[in-house]
């Protein structure tokens, strides 16, 4: 009896992180109708000062059914210029989002810099769901709920702004909305028989957002509780919490503009004047360059391992070459029929055969199984976004065969080389790639990554050769040339490209490409393989 009398003690002290938000908080009309004009002000502001930034806000709002989500989103819509917001409402997957990996549906709906998304729920919902109606294990759950913190992380370092509200009600307080909602004319057909039967569940509903705000609560994609029970004191939270937060981010920006612009550093005070004649040069001893081109000519790569002497007749091609075109031919249909996307991914040096090798799978395939998507600098649009959104909205529907002529790898590549992204932003693309290849992968489809490797007196002949033959000369171009100089600084690339991103999932096939007919065969031999494998 003692036992049962502390437990029952236990019970009533004891407050988990949604009762510690039931506090009757109220804000009277008066009161709400003096707050708003000032707080509408400011968030338009805000607003117009985030347009001008490259900051995508995200806003998710969540919350127990019947806790006015819908009624929050419509008012920041109301009090924000709705030119530079967009609302998404996802429900059910859609025939075309079952066919693609789950965040799919995410990706092609983030905002571009500057500007504001509001999500219902976002990618929370579904976990959520599924784990109230027992239908997903805590496994699962949890495995979940570490993709939802990578895929934040991921846009929060990229330079995106996330605020994550959860709009909480009391049991109690839930079916007295609901039978509110239901006896007024108006509005009943806002409840249905879901909304009961989510109330039933309501502890369920509870355990599983805890479980989920509780692993995904951090300092970069915070979550708040809002007591739900007082409309205007819910409204005037969320919207002064998206204005403050927003405040402290510009002027964070702002502060740091004005610290690079105003101090002065460590480079202002080198004498750029300064010389060294040959001979000093000479005599001084100076500590090596870990990446010197001396120092690459004396360390193997991965690249070493190719062997670029391989070699085919023409008439042995010819004949290999039908039988595998011909295999391809019924391995895409067999794909396609069992909805097995397959990624196929050309990387490799300049006038390397690419191109050629692309040709020869692509004039067996029928058109309507294949895409082929040369990848060239980004436009103003993708450049707005997170450089893994061009690829993201590519990824086509279940069975089809989609061809990359570069790829996401350029992040790791060229942007790394020249100087495109900084070396924090190509440095974590490692892990944002492999988690990307690895989503791919789970949902069903098939990664092949080719390194097309020739030696650099072969790439030197095939540029003269292309000068000379006026039906090749548009493929060199004076960037080819420019490439051609940073010879060792890519191959240092390649060889970490490889090292960290050849997984289990998705591996790295190097192929030595000196002869065409080698590396074509060898391609479609590779492809051959992998879809049989599967299949």
């Amino acid at each position: 009896m003692a036992t049962l009398s502390i437990t029952a003690h236990e019970k009533r002290i004891t407050k988990n992180m949604f009762e510690t938000a039931e506090l009757c908080s109220q804000i009277d009309k008066k009161d709400y109708k003096k707050q708003l004009p000032e707080l509408r002000a400011g968030l338009l502001q805000a607003q117009f000062a985030l347009s001008k930034t490259n900051t995508p806000v995200i806003i998710i709002v969540s919350g127990i059914d019947a806790a006015g989500r819908g009624d929050v989103v419509n008012a920041l819509n109301e009090w924000l210029d709705t030119r530079g917001l967009e609302t998404i409402a996802l429900d059910s997957l859609t025939d075309e989002e079952s066919e693609r990996p789950y965040y799919w549906r995410f990706w092609r709906q983030l905002p571009a810099r500057g500007r504001i998304g509001i999500f219902f729920g976002g990618w929370y919902v579904d976990p959520i769901l599924q784990t109230a109606y027992q239908k997903m294990k805590k496994a699962h759950l949890h495995e979940a709920l570490t993709l939802m913190r990578r895929f934040e992380t991921m846009l929060v370092e990229d330079g995106a702004l996330i605020l994550k509200f959860w709009l909480h009600l009391s049991k109690q307080e839930q079916r007295k909305r609901l039978n509110k909602l239901q006896k007024n004319p108006h509005t009943r057909r806002s409840v249905s028989e879901r909304d009961w039967k989510h109330a039933k569940l309501y502890q369920q509903f509870l355990e599983a957002a805890e479980t989920a705000i509780r692993q995904t609560d951090s300092g970069n994609a915070p979550w708040l509780l809002v007591e739900a029970t007082d409309w205007r004191y819910r409204n005037l939270t969320v919207a002064r919490t998206v204005l403050e937060t927003l405040h402290k981010h510009l002027e964070a920006q702002s502060s740091t503009t004005r610290k690079s612009a105003n101090s002065k550093t460590n480079l202002d005070t080198i004498d750029l004047n300064q010389r060294l004649d040959n001979k000093q040069y000479r005599e001084e001893e100076i500590p090596p360059n870990l990446f010197s081109k001396e120092k690459i000519s004396d360390s193997k790569t991965i690249l070493d391992t190719v062997d670029l002497n391989q070699r085919l007749d023409n008439k042995e091609y010819r004949d290999e070459l039908e039988t595998y075109q011909g295999k391809l031919h019924r391995l895409a249909w067999a794909a396609y029929q069992k909805k097995c996307s397959t990624i196929i991914v050309f990387e490799g040096w300049d006038a390397a055969g690419k191109g050629g090798a692309i040709r020869r799978m692509t004039q067996v395939m029928d058109a309507r199984l294949y895409r082929v998507i040369s990848i060239a600098a980004p436009t103003d649009e993708e450049r707005a976004h997170h450089y893994l959104w061009r690829f993201w909205r590519h990824i086509a529907r279940a069975g089809r065969v989609t061809i990359y002529d570069r790829s996401w790898y350029g992040r790791v590549l060229v942007e790394r080389v020249e100087e495109f992204a900084k070396d924090k932003e190509w440095q974590r693309a490692y892990l944002e790639i492999n988690d990307f290849e690895e989503q791919l992968v789970k949902h069903g489809s098939i990664i092949i990554k080719f390194w097309v490797h020739i030696s650099k007196d072969e790439q030197l002949r095939r540029f003269q050769e292309r000068e000379q033959i006026p039906y090749k000369q548009h493929k060199i171009t004076e960037e080819d040339w420019r490439n051609r100089e940073k010879w060792e600084d890519y191959t240092i690339a390649v060889n970490e490209m490889v090292t960290r991103t050849s997984t289990h999932f998705a591996p790295w096939a190097l192929v030595a490409g000196d002869d065409k007919r080698f590396a074509r065969l060898q391609i479609l031999k590779t492809v051959c393989e992998r879809l049989e494998t599967v299949l």
